[in-house]
């Protein structure tokens, strides 16, 4: 039997066929994967089965019955819940208020907190998912908030689970939990949707893999009879090097130092406790941890958008104590950002504005007496998208109408155009199908072997592994070890993210 099934499903948007004609029937209890590019459609997709949008055109059948999914509250009412990759929680409420919101038990027409937590409780222990009812969501590490999350959609008892980029933020400890999860799910007849751009654990966990490419649907295979090459030629239409080659380059001069560094968060509490380090050019530095632990603090005081308690740190030699955020990338250091939204572009702005940011007031761009040279700024974009292969390549887009993937290559294309020689590179791939993360690779390995010194901020282990040249584990705000790829392993790393084997009264 069919738990869901989508027949001939379109979504136009304005100059865009996201959706075009799209056809599949999920089984019940089984693990269905869905990959594709950035821009692939895979969201909409999600979005039109969940009621976020209303398709173009096509129907939607539940159990084999047509359905009209308008809104979040119908797709509820089919014992539909997504699990969704920005945690949709609220921080300053408990596990339980965030778990129940919405669907509070009363008692006469007050909240029964009391019974709402023996609720959650109970809920927790009978799907084995551990979770403290009455912490502070804000409290809970990554892997416990999702926790939350998905409680919350059994609470509401979801029998079609979508989840979209479980793992992204999380360490391959708090995966592997997630995958016995969703095991323990399908063992209970729930049926699984599993939005991913990590083809290895898409071939761990799925049974049957569809496979999307610019709105179409590629095909669909069952999981014996594949493997990650294959699902990547079908998702970019070529082959990609799904390894990280090893480059070589001359290590040279300090690009970066800091010493001691001690940084606040936005609570007021110490998020980074007396961090040293340096970054030679020509090396790649990564810093892994989970999320949480120090690294925004770490960069907003590198970047400038923060002032450390205390300690120091140096850019090319000269301290950075008092310097500004456009002094710093005059002295050379550029920077990609994790948050392509609020930091990285200027969404309402064109492709051909964000590209020469940081540069639009020096010669090529500029006369020299402030004003701008619009056929100049114009031939380099149009440059820039050609090389970065930014889609659909009309330098007049805005930047909030391109895809993640798209994005993220137009913030490189800016930063690496600017003369520096230290870079920063915080969670570069994040959110990135295999096409486009070849590509960011591929232009952090050209960097390196230029002489630029970069510092790697990632979740992704595999990333870590695979480009840095040190390797930095960052835990509470302080760095609890310090190794080589050739020296350690994921499983090694990930337990040291996590804090096993770390002297807790040293690094508190």
């Amino acid at each position: 039997m069919n738990a869901l099934e989508v027949r001939n499903v379109c979504k136009m948007f304005p100059g865009n066929l996201a959706n075009d004609n799209i056809s599949l029937a999920v089984r019940k209890g089984e693990i269905f994967a869905i990959v594709g590019e950035n821009g692939a459609g895979k969201s909409t997709l999600m979005n039109i089965i969940y009621g976020i949008y209303s398709p173009t055109s096509g129907e939607i059948l539940v159990n084999e019955k047509p359905v009209r999914i308008r809104s979040a509250e119908d797709a509820i009412a089919l014992k539909m819940g997504m699990v969704h990759q920005e945690f949709m929680l609220i921080p300053r409420f408990t596990v339980t208020e965030n778990i129940v919101i919405g669907d509070e038990p009363h008692k006469g027409i007050f909240f029964d907190y009391k019974r709402a937590v023996r609720e959650v409780r109970d809920l927790s222990e009978r799907v084995s998912l551990s979770v403290h009812p009455e912490a502070q969501v804000c409290d809970l590490p990554v892997g416990a908030q999702q926790r939350v999350e998905i409680l919350k959609v059994l609470r509401r008892g979801a029998e079609i689970l979508i989840f979209d980029e479980p793992t992204a933020v999380l360490t391959p400890e708090e995966t592997g939990e997630l995958f016995i999860t969703m095991r323990k799910l399908q063992a209970e007849g729930k049926t699984i949707l599993f939005i991913s751009h990590k083809l290895k654990e898409v071939m761990e966990i799925a049974d049957r893999i569809a496979v999307l490419r610019r709105g179409k649907l590629q095909g669909i295979v069952e999981k014996q009879d594949t493997s990650e090459e294959q699902l990547a030629r079908m998702m970019v239409g070529r082959d990609v090097v799904l390894e990280i080659p090893h480059v070589e380059s001359h290590v040279g001069a300090e690009a970066f130092a800091c010493h001691d560094i001690h940084v606040r968060n936005n609570r007021g509490f110490e998020a980074v406790k007396g961090v040293s380090f340096k970054v030679h050019g020509g090396e790649i530095v990564g810093i892994a941890g989970v999320q949480g632990n120090g690294q925004d603090e770490l960069v907003n005081a590198m970047i400038g958008f923060t002032r450390p308690l205390s300690g120091s740190m140096e850019l090319n030699g000269s301290n950075m104590r008092l310097v500004t955020t456009a002094a710093l990338r005059k002295q050379g250091m550029s920077y990609i950002t994790e948050d392509r939204a609020r930091r990285g572009l200027v969404m309402p702005y064109t492709v051909r504005d964000n590209v020469v940011m940081g540069q639009h007031l020096v010669r090529p761009f500029s006369n020299g007496r402030g004003g701008m040279r619009f056929d100049k700024i114009a031939e380099f974009a149009e440059g820039k998208v050609r090389e970065y292969d930014i889609r659909p390549g009309d330098i007049y887009d805005t930047a909030g109408s391109l895809s993640g993937g798209n994005q993220q290559k137009l913030i490189l294309a800016r930063e690496l155009s600017l003369p520096h020689n230290f870079l920063i590179a915080s969670q570069p791939t994040r959110g990135l199908d295999v096409g486009a993360t070849e590509f960011v690779y591929h232009k952090l390995l050209e960097e390196k072997q230029a002489g630029k010194a970069i510092l790697l901020i990632s979740l992704e282990l595999s990333e870590i592994m695979g480009l840095a040249d040190r390797i930095l584990v960052l835990f509470e705000g302080r760095i609890v070890g310090e190794t080589t790829p050739d020296k350690t392993t994921e499983e090694a790393l990930g337990l040291l993210m996590l804090g096993v084997g770390v002297d807790t009264k040293v690094a508190s």
